[in-house]
């Protein structure tokens, strides 16, 4: 068994998959009046372009997600979407390509799927996507419904789609490449105040920038360009550019200094989420050239913020100002909200002076003289704390995860104190009852925790593919129960979660008492038969784990062979082939004890197999188990003690029926002995 499991998990792993689609298929998709450009050769999208009258416009710009992003699904393989994304960051379409998520695999289907994708259709980059049920669009958030029983998957196509478009986004409509723009801060709209051009030089919101003919001329200094410019030369003390600049899109800014119909006309210029940056200049260097074409961006002039360009283009406005005595030149250049410009940081503004030396091929020396604008905390609101996509499925479910939480600290107390817990035989078979109960209902049926080798075959392929493992982190119930299982194994091995913690294994158990109950014929195997039919759950976890190696979708289809998804996580409502073979297994346990647990689970053979890192032999056991009392043995429904008495961890479902018997005076054969012998018989004279 160790060679051939060597032997899977020393197979090649295959390079991961880009995008499958070709122009040809695309232009089937979307058929004229669309045009599909070819493949950009920088980036993989596939411009779209439309006839508009005598002129074809474009349109936006198709992808696929996995091109730019590889964000595993919970078979470990990423999903591919193919999004349209117009030229503003709307989205026009978005359609699954491919996926291997367990629950829309013959699960739930794929309708709901395409109807969850289908919501994104007429949102924006702009837009916070909240996955809830209130149905709910405004101009910064939009309330999209969310799948029932698939909430960690919706939530990781969710990452996907808007991870790939932020990044189509920034490469070609000029998004911002530092941040997200929805995690900018936004100017306040309520607060308008009329303040003097004093005013607003004191608190920095009209900063001034004076430029000397000896600073030029320093800056140049050592270089070929030194000297090359008489004027500066002459008069150093004089001022070679005189600046002042302003966010004049800021309310208080903007009406402070322009007259009403110029405020107006600026207004309609902008859209929601734009910036608005005024520069006015007397006489010397001016920010644009002689050749500046208007509409363009500045030429000598720059914006940068976090080390990264961000691009302003001239509104070409003509503009009148409350105080005409600061007399000059002024133009007025656009910061569109999708270049993620954050009023909250500094803005790094720059003048460039450029010499020329030389008449035919002159060379160039460039210059840059620098500053900073920055505008008073109160003009703007900070974001609320960013939350990742996956602390926010924790802080949904937060009752769920304490619940459970709970009963895993009580099953771990109650384990711990093994002699208390079975004192009471009667007792504790309540407790025991009462607990899978919950486990099936609760953990299994309503907080969809149920543990799969799913998780498993999905972390090999993660790996093997080199991708983040952060897909476990968006179904928190199941991580939490994993990680209290992974805790057991050191403790008392696999027992836990299979005797427990497993809501498949507690409708097994349930439908096993069922039986005999009923009065059922029971079957049971004699103890080498059952020994060698336990090593195909092994076979099947080898070829599990195995197929992960293999191109295509064979792991997607043997994972079916547990029938959790079926019957706990979609609760029977799947198509009829999965529900009878799972109904079968359960009718299988009410006459064959966990049938299904105790040959074919692969998660089972797994857990088994970690669980010899177990610490404790903790079941307590006599000198006399085995040799001669064979109770526990013959009472054991796993069949997991041995001829000697001895347990058999990798077996052992942890049920704690020997325990039981091991501390009753009534039931284990040493005790009664020894409760016999205490027995005084009075000898009375005849």
């Amino acid at each position: 068994m160790r060679r051939l499991l060597a032997a899977f998990l020393l197979c090649l792993a295959l390079p991961c998959g880009a995008g499958v689609l070709t122009r040809a298929a695309l232009e089937k998709l979307y058929p004229s009046p669309w045009m599909i450009g070819d493949k950009d050769a920088a980036v993989p999208v596939w411009p779209v372009h439309r006839q508009n009258g005598p002129t074809t416009e474009l349109v936006g710009y198709l992808f696929e997600s996995i091109d730019f992003v590889s964000v595993p699904g919970f078979a470990g393989v990423p999903i591919n979407l193919l999004v349209a994304l117009d030229a503003r960051g709307n989205f026009i379409d978005v359609r699954v390509v491919s996926h291997h998520e367990p629950v829309f695999l013959d699960g739930l289907g794929e309708g709901p799927l395409h109807q969850f994708v289908g919501q994104y259709r007429g949102l924006s980059l702009k837009q916070n996507v909240i996955i809830d049920a209130s149905g709910k669009k405004d101009g910064m958030a939009a309330h999209i419904d969310g799948v029932a029983k698939a909430t960690a998957s919706v939530r990781i196509i969710n990452q996907t789609l808007l991870s790939a478009a932020l990044k189509v986004a920034r490469k070609k409509l000029g998004f911002s490449a530092a941040q997200d723009p929805d995690r900018a801060a936004r100017i306040r709209s309520d607060l308008v105040e009329t303040l003097t051009p004093e005013d607003l030089r004191r608190e920095g919101m009209l900063h001034s920038f004076v430029l000397r003919n000896a600073e030029v001329e320093k800056k140049f200094a050592g270089s070929d360009a030194a000297g090359l410019d008489d004027a500066v030369l002459k008069q150093p003390g004089d001022t070679f550019a005189d600046l002042q600049v302003a966010l004049v899109s800021v309310p208080s800014i903007g009406r402070s200094l322009l007259d009403d119909a110029s405020w107006k006309r600026l207004s309609a210029r902008l859209e929601e989420g734009d910036h608005a940056l005024l520069v006015r200049w007397r006489g010397g260097y001016a920010p644009v050239s002689e050749r500046f074409v208007p509409g363009m961006p500045p030429d000598r002039f720059t914006l940068m913020q976090g080390g990264l360009p961000i691009e302003m283009r001239d509104l070409n406005l003509d503009l009148r100002f409350k105080d005409a005595s600061e007399g000059g030149q002024a133009r007025v250049f656009r910061v569109i909200a999708q270049a993620g410009l954050d009023p909250a940081q500094p803005l790094d503004l720059a003048l460039h002076v450029t010499r020329l030396k030389g008449m035919i091929y002159p060379e160039r020396f460039v210059r840059e003289f620098g500053f900073a604008y920055r505008l008073p905390d109160r003009i703007y609101i900070l974001p609320p704390k960013e939350d990742s996509a996956w602390v926010a499925a924790w802080k949904q479910r937060w009752i769920e995860l304490a619940l459970i939480s709970v009963a895993l600290v009580l099953l771990f107390a109650a384990l711990s104190r093994q002699a208390r817990l079975v004192a009471d035989a009667r007792r504790f078979a309540w407790f025991r009852a009462a607990y899978l109960a919950f486990t099936l209902a609760f953990i299994g049926w309503y907080a969809q925790g149920q543990l799969s080798i799913v998780t498993l075959t999905g972390v090999i392929h993660a790996l093997k593919e080199g991708a983040s493992l952060a897909f476990l982190l968006y179904d928190p119930v199941s991580l939490l129960v994993w990680a209290a299982v992974i805790v057991s194994l050191f403790i008392w091995g696999r027992g836990t979660f299979c005797g427990w913690l497993c809501p498949f294994g507690a409708l097994q158990e349930f439908a096993g008492k069922l039986g005999r109950f009923a009065k059922l014929p029971q079957v049971r195997l004699r103890h080498r038969a059952d020994a060698r039919l336990r090593l195909l759950k092994y076979v099947v976890l080898a070829v599990l784990l195995g197929s992960v190696f293999v191109p295509g979708q064979a792991t997607g289809w043997l994972v079916e062979v547990e029938p959790f998804k079926t019957s706990i996580t979609l609760g029977f409502q799947r198509t009829w082939p999965y529900v009878l073979y799972a109904g079968l297994l359960v009718a299988a346990s009410a006459v064959w004890y966990k049938f299904f647990c105790r040959y074919l689970c692969p998660l089972g053979a797994g857990l088994a197999l970690f669980g010899r890192v177990r610490l404790f032999d903790w079941l307590p056991r006599r000198t006399e188990c085995g040799k001669p009392c064979q109770t526990c043995r013959h009472r054991c429904d796993y069949v997991a003690i041995a001829p000697s008495g001895a347990i058999r961890y990798d077996d052992c479902f942890q049920c704690m029926d020997c325990v039981v018997i091991h501390q009753s005076e009534d039931r284990c054969a040493p005790l009664m002995l020894e409760k016999k012998r205490r027995v005084i018989i009075p000898v009375k004279a005849a």
